[in-house]
């Protein structure tokens, strides 16, 4: 649970580790996903170069609307990349992604990196909650991801008939 803009917001996160084994099961996940995280290592190519099959994916089996941030892990490993920050950010600049490098270096930085990753979902609920307010997700729609809470629908039941009326408490999915 997070507050965004006085609202509480629920994230359910699923985490696939990309596993080119199980791509048929984590397909399933992106149907009523309303945000995604690609990660790939800047030391391993391939997992750059496999990028695009799973931005294909989400797309494909998402709502056209979903959030995607992509992410360049272990920038602390400068003397073994092989992804250069440049390509990171203009394969999302060409595919309209959010675009961040990072790093989990140490033991010592892993407070450091989960929170960045913590960030990296504060961000991709911020955007997501900015694209309910213009009214690009229909929360009433779960196929798009977005859940109303218990709290909220009450509230919309209680005030189904307060026409203009401001809505009192709660959360927003």
């Amino acid at each position: 649970m997070i507050t965004i803009d006085g609202k509480q917001i629920k994230l359910q996160i699923w985490d696939t580790a990309g596993q080119e084994s199980f791509r048929s099961i984590t397909r399933s996940y992106y149907r009523g996903a309303a945000g995604a995280l690609l990660v790939y290592d800047i030391t391993r190519r391939d997992t750059f170069n496999h990028l695009t099959t799973w931005l294909e994916d989400a797309r494909q089996h998402s709502n056209s609307n979903m959030v995607i941030m992509l992410i360049g892990n272990k920038s602390d490993l400068e003397s073994r990349r092989e992804v250069k920050k440049e390509e990171g950010e203009a394969f999302a600049r060409e595919h309209g992604l959010i675009f961040m490098e990072t790093s989990a270096k140490t033991a010592s930085n892993v407070e450091e990196f989960l929170y960045f990753i913590f960030q990296a979902f504060i961000n991709t609920a911020k955007e997501i909650y900015e694209k309910i307010q213009e009214g690009v997700f229909d929360i009433n729609n779960e196929a798009n991801g977005i859940k109303i809470g218990p709290q909220h629908a009450a509230t919309n039941a209680t005030h189904a008939g307060n026409q203009g009326g401001q809505q009192a408490g709660g959360g927003c999915c």
